[in-house]
């Protein structure tokens, strides 16, 4: 039997449900929740593990690296932000190729001039509507495996409004993506307009403290969107509670001692046992 993919799962889920992970814990954990595939975000990704904003200060050699550990860790299908290709047509189809070697399903590349920022800061700026076709056009047709999964993402709703957002949502679709994401539109009237108005599969991101209002799966299910990303919600509450364990140590009154996942617990989450029975089974005597 194949493995779902990106693609067959967006077919049939309405919609498919990916929480972003930001380290291979959390991926290890979306699987264990029962979610059929994951979402590896820029934001989650630069913050976690490199300490940094998500504008433009790593690239994809960065990115790859901490990909690969989370994708190695959890083996459920993975969209990941490919950013805006890191270059012209050529440097968006090495990246391609560079992910669908660590076996990524799918991908969105968007429309910004480099350096990017994240979708819901201000200060963004976009390419003209041909460049991002170029490389949509490229992508399309060097792709090494036809079951990988493109998103075209523009943020051209920040800066020219619903309308031209659209418009290029629709222009990138004659290009080649095999789905469409319009970032930043402000209310759930937009939100379902995009689908009305563009015949594709549309992702919604739902960026917790982002500018987009926070939608229920089954809302966005109803509206035709196919894929959900929820790819900030684990870092933004793993963060609040580190602080709250930390504030806890600094006071010196360890109130919250024994209030988090239990030792044995966690153990079994990383897979203590599988481990415990293959040096139990091999390990000479």
């Amino acid at each position: 039997m194949n493995k779902p993919t990106i693609r067959s799962l967006a077919a049939t889920e309405k919609p498919l449900v990916l929480p972003g992970a930001h380290d291979a814990l959390s991926a290890l954990l979306i699987k264990q929740a029962g979610f059929k595939g994951f979402f590896i975000g820029g934001f989650q990704t630069a913050g976690a593990r490199y300490g940094l904003p998500d504008i433009g200060l790593c690239q994809l050699g960065e990115f790859a690296a901490a990909f690969r550990d989370m994708i190695n860790a959890c083996d459920l299908p993975v969209l990941v932000d490919a950013d805006n290709g890191y270059g012209d047509v050529k440097n968006a189809v090495h990246l391609l190729h560079t992910y669908e070697r660590m076996g990524v399903s799918a991908m969105f590349i968007e429309d910004q001039v480099s350096p990017k920022r994240c979708g819901h800061m201000a200060g963004k700026r976009v390419v003209p509507a041909e460049e991002m076709e170029a490389k949509l056009r490229a992508m399309a047709a060097e792709r090494m495996d036809p079951e990988t999964f493109i998103v075209a993402r523009t943020d051209a709703r920040a800066i020219h409004g619903m309308d031209e957002a659209l418009r290029r949502a629709e222009r990138y679709v004659r290009a080649g993506a095999d789905g469409v994401f319009i970032e930043s539109m402000l209310n759930e009237d937009e939100i379902a307009r995009a689908v009305r108005e563009v015949q594709a599969v549309h992702v919604a991101n739902m960026l917790e403290g982002g500018i987009t209002p926070i939608l229920k799966p089954s809302v966005l299910g109803q509206m035709g969107y196919r894929i959900a990303l929820y790819g900030i919600t684990l870092l933004l509450r793993i963060t609040k509670t580190m602080q709250l364990a930390l504030a806890d140590l600094k006071s010196d009154e360890l109130k919250l001692v024994g209030s988090g996942t239990p030792f044995e617990e966690y153990t079994k989450i990383v897979g203590v046992e599988r481990w415990a029975r293959i040096e139990k089974e091999f390990a000479p005597r």
